[in-house]
């Protein structure tokens, strides 16, 4: 006898099925929504698992969190990133300090002078020459 992994609502079943017919899906997505069905159809993972495309791991944790959370499984999860290392404050002193006078013996700034001038003035703990370079384009500097 096949254990049944999953057991669709009938009011899920028909949300599935219209995110299906409306067409713009993301891939991962669309494969939760077709490993939802096949599984409510009562096939087994390894069934699934190769018409899918999805880890049989990636299919039990699929089912768990149809469980305990419903349809909201088919959406990722948030991912925290990166945290932001120069702030407002930062920049605008990145900013000002560009603006001003290049250090003697120098014609005008550089991003690699920029940088190391912010981490000596205290500005930043750390800041690398790319950086300075987006901040400074992204607030359309004449610098670049």
């Amino acid at each position: 006898m096949k254990k049944q992994h999953v057991k669709l609502s009938d009011q899920d079943r028909e949300h599935l099925l219209g995110l299906l017919r409306k067409g713009s899906l993301k891939s991962r997505t669309y494969k939760r929504i077709m490993a939802l069905l096949k599984l409510d159809e009562g096939q087994t993972y390894e069934a699934v698992q190769g018409l899918i495309k999805l880890s049989r791991r990636s299919l039990g944790k699929l089912s768990n969190r149809y469980g305990a959370e419903g349809l909201s499984c088919l959406q990722d999860a948030p991912r925290p990133g990166r945290p932001i290392k120069i702030d407002q404050h930062q920049k605008d002193k990145l900013t000002v300090l560009s603006c001003s006078d290049a250090p003697e013996g120098y014609s005008q700034w550089s991003l690699r002078l920029l940088a190391d001038k912010m981490i000596e003035l205290g500005h930043s703990d750390a800041i690398s020459h790319t950086q300075v370079g987006s901040i400074l384009k992204k607030n359309r500097s004449n610098l670049i």
